[in-house]
């Protein structure tokens, strides 16, 4: 396995108490909910981040945790973290160019590690939709229990959908006032015909100066609640 250092974000009171209520919503979804695909409506909702916040959370309190990189069009998780060996990564592993011990990378933190994403190929939704992905995560159920999945934007293209066909559960990560309520729909309803339960969205980057939320990643709960807020 290889080594990465990943540097622990320095939350202030509100940022972690917030990551703190989504950990503890999660545990609440049940212990059958392993494999967890995270997606947002568009880039730069602050979806990586959240994953990255929970999975150190989790692990803080003794769950083994692994943080899969599934964003095959465009991964930003590697940049996030410091090693000095070649990394290999998911492509890697579904391209049968690597058996699974050399993809999955140990980090500083206990208990939590990391696949990542490897080379953009030429084919991700292909790649993600293969025997081998859905094999890969069986595989993983057996010694996590937590697989956090980072994929692309569902608003953006249908790997999302394809990831969560293989997932025991869906979070949604959205950018408040930044996504209207009838796209946040459609792409709620993309995700719905995959047949994955959505187990609650996260609200992100809520300016709590004018906002009656806990935090910066907003309040945690039934995607509902969400549709009712912020229905125009």
């Amino acid at each position: 396995m290889s080594q990465v250092e990943i540097k622990k974000p320095e939350l202030d009171y509100y940022s972690a108490e917030a990551v703190k209520s989504l950990r503890t919503n999660l545990q609440f979804c049940g212990s059958d909910k392993k494999a967890i695909v995270f997606t947002s409506c568009t880039q730069n909702e602050g979806k990586t981040r959240t994953i990255l916040n929970l999975g150190i959370a989790l692990s803080e309190i003794g769950k083994k945790v692994l943080l899969l990189d599934a964003d095959l069009r465009k991964p930003v998780l590697l940049g996030r973290c410091h090693t000095t060996e070649h990394v290999k990564g998911l492509t890697h592993f579904l391209s049968k160019q690597e058996v699974l011990v050399n993809v999955i990378c140990k980090t500083n933190v206990p208990n939590f590690d990391i696949i990542f994403a490897g080379p953009v190929p030429p084919n991700p939704a292909e790649l993600l939709s293969s025997k081998y992905f859905e094999m890969l995560l069986e595989t993983l159920r057996n010694y996590y229990d937590y697989i956090l999945i980072d994929s692309p934007p569902l608003g953006n293209v249908i790997d999302s959908a394809v990831i969560a066909s293989h997932c025991d559960g869906s979070i949604f990560v959205i950018e408040s006032g930044w996504n209207s309520y009838r796209f946040a729909q459609d792409v709620k309803s993309q995700l719905e015909k995959a047949g994955c339960p959505i187990l609650g969205a996260v609200l992100n980057k809520v300016d709590i100066s004018t906002q009656k939320y806990y935090g910066k990643y907003g309040k945690y709960g039934k995607y509902g609640k969400y549709e009712n807020e912020q229905k125009q």
